[in-house]
């Protein structure tokens, strides 16, 4: 009787065990084989702060460049944004720049951070994570790109001699807030000789070497100019427009610009 009872004890722990495991498997957190779904409802923009000079960089800057791939039919934006303040330690940042070091400060006054560090990402302006943070960063992507946007940005581009020519055109929930563009280098490759990773090829991906802010005009609508980049050529470059609520820092829009066409998008030019 009582061998019974001990096998009829095991037996039930096992099934609840098993019941558990499955329960868990259905629900378990996505991670580096787990690609992000979206219901084409929002958006989401990934926003990595980075550095040459810094060992713990290179995982979050892989990560980067899995995210772009994986960005193709979804509204999945990334931007890598190069920190100068490891430049003390021995190596200037090939694409380091103060300017996103400032940038990064601010994210850190509007979430309340104690600190910033790199590397370091920001999804939609609202959470932060460290940059190899991959299970972590997925499922904010993933909520974010289920999650009706609250406004809508377009924006279209054409060429002159000295610079860009954008025209922008914002609508929805868009009062208090910019119009960010950032000129975008797809990918570039850095022999790194001394500092933190001495020695070793740096791969990178959605390079902000620009980053222009816009007040927005009262109808929403209306064109900027953006000065030219060293090196930029079109086939290896994109312009990535956001919309960000300069109380709160979050982003309620983004867009890629598209090529100006003058005859068939009469409404944005302006």
């Amino acid at each position: 009787m009582k061998i019974t009872k001990i096998l009829w004890l095991a037996n039930f722990f096992i099934v609840i065990t098993l019941s558990i495991t499955a329960f868990a498997s259905m629900y378990k957190t996505p991670g580096k084989d787990t690609p992000v779904k979206t219901s084409g409802k929002g958006f989401a923009v990934v926003e990595l702060f980075t550095s040459e000079g810094c060992s713990s960089c290179p995982p979050a800057d892989e990560l980067l460049a899995r995210l772009e791939k994986e960005s193709a039919g979804k509204d999945l934006f990334v931007l890598a944004y190069h920190v100068d303040y490891f430049d003390r330690l021995g190596w200037k940042d090939t694409f380091g720049n103060p300017e996103y070091s400032k940038r990064q400060a601010q994210y850190g006054q509007w979430l309340g951070l104690p600190q910033i560090y790199t590397p370091q990402v920001i999804v939609n302006g609202a959470n932060e994570f460290i940059g190899s943070e991959e299970a972590s960063i997925r499922n904010a992507i993933s909520t974010q790109l289920g999650t009706k946007a609250s406004a809508e940005v377009k924006l279209q581009w054409h060429q002159t001699d000295q610079d860009f020519k954008v025209h922008y055109q914002a609508s929805g929930e868009a009062k208090g807030s910019k119009l960010l563009i950032a000129v975008v280098q797809k990918a570039a490759s850095t022999q790194v000789a001394r500092g933190e990773n001495e020695g070793r090829t740096l791969s990178h991906v959605q390079i902000v070497r620009k980053l222009q802010s816009e007040k927005i005009s009262a109808e929403g609508i209306g064109a900027v100019s953006v000065s030219l980049p060293k090196g930029y050529n079109e086939k290896d470059w994109e312009i990535i427009g956001l919309l960000q609520n300069q109380n709160t820092g979050k982003l309620i829009a983004a867009t890629k610009a598209t090529q100006f066409e003058q005859k068939n998008n009469a409404s944005l030019h302006h």
